[in-house]
């Protein structure tokens, strides 16, 4: 299997290696994923399979193709994004021009010359026409991967021309294995949970295993499930008030919520606990049915979903609150 640098989605990776091997690679790919899904390490695994040039199974990641391309010097791969110089970063029609004139030259030692463009959702409509001209009509060796964190950003004309692909989070397991052996430091069960928490967006979890916001998350998400056994509605109340103005931050905790309350379900069974908050669980195993636990694994995911969707904030916590104590019974 290609794409051994990138994780997960095996069905994205069956499907991209059908088009490498039936030389039927499309001019122009969109790969669509929220940021730290690998959008861009996707767009170079492709690269390096286009541009190997050995006779035995590509990407060889030996030959002097492979070589350039894993350095990032190969002559024949440009790279696009927003226009740093500008305070909102726009994807100008300038930038597509450039890009336009460049891809008229040939290319300088390979059959292909690809164009990662990053950030496409940043792409306005007057630079979108422009690439649009020149898929329609691409030089045969031209190849553009388009990276974007949705392709609803895109105008419906570039998206008939091009074939999309999304990409999901990994398996926590196969995420935490690999954080691991990149970072020996990280245990895997840090990397597990963080992995747990940001629904297996790999970039997120090692970015918050760093800056230590998996400690905050998992901080919030106890103080609330604490808050759930207390019979004081100000406990609870207290404990959700401090994603008034995060909803990432809500999404998050109610991941790591979810966890406490499921190691609470299997206390008794002596399972590992997935969350690390193992007096908090045997609280919750003592002081809740099964039943409840359940319903209460249920409102996470419920108001998350909500929260994912923008809504609003206070609305949400007083929702969140209402629906934990429904869960409870009261």
């Amino acid at each position: 299997m290609k794409f051994e640098s990138f994780k997960g989605n095996l069905r994205v990776k069956e499907q991209l290696e059908i088009l490498i091997e039936s030389n039927r690679f499309p001019h122009a790919l969109i790969i669509e994923g929220e940021e730290g899904l690998g959008k861009k390490t996707l767009a170079k695994e492709i690269a390096l399979s286009l541009m190997c040039i050995s006779n035995e199974e590509r990407p060889c990641k030996s030959c002097a193709q492979c070589s350039k391309v894993l350095k990032g010097i190969h002559p024949d791969i440009c790279e696009y994004g927003p226009d740093e110089s500008k305070k909102t970063r726009p994807f100008t029609v300038d930038t597509v021009r450039e890009i336009i004139n460049d891809a008229a030259i040939q290319p300088n030692e390979s059959q292909y010359k690809i164009y990662f463009l990053y950030e496409c959702e940043r792409m306005n409509a007057s630079a979108q026409n422009a690439l649009l001209k020149l898929i329609e009509e691409p030089p045969s060796y031209a190849i553009f991967i388009l990276c974007t964190e949705t392709k609803s950003a895109l105008l419906e004309t570039v998206l008939s021309r091009s074939v999309a692909i999304s990409l999901e989070g990994v398996n926590p397991s196969e995420g935490a294995q690999f954080i691991c052996e990149r970072d020996e430091k990280i245990s895997f069960d840090d990397a597990y949970r963080a992995l747990s928490v940001w629904n297996g967006n790999i970039g997120k979890a090692i970015a918050s295993l760093g800056d230590s916001k998996l400690a905050t998350i998992s901080k919030n998400a106890n103080d609330i499930a604490l808050a759930v056994i207390d019979d004081k509605e100000y406990s609870l109340i207290k404990a959700c008030s401090v994603f008034e103005r995060d909803n990432l931050g809500m999404i998050s905790a109610l991941s790591y919520l979810k966890m406490i309350f499921r190691d609470a379900l299997l206390f008794e069974n002596g399972a590992n606990m997935l969350s690390n908050q193992k007096e908090t669980a045997r609280k919750l195993a003592s002081s809740l049915t099964k039943s409840k636990l359940l319903k209460l694994c249920e409102v996470c995911d419920k108001i998350s979903a909500l929260a994912a969707g923008n809504g609003n904030n206070a609305l949400l916590i007083t929702k969140l609150c209402y629906e934990l104590r429904r869960a409870q019974g009261r």
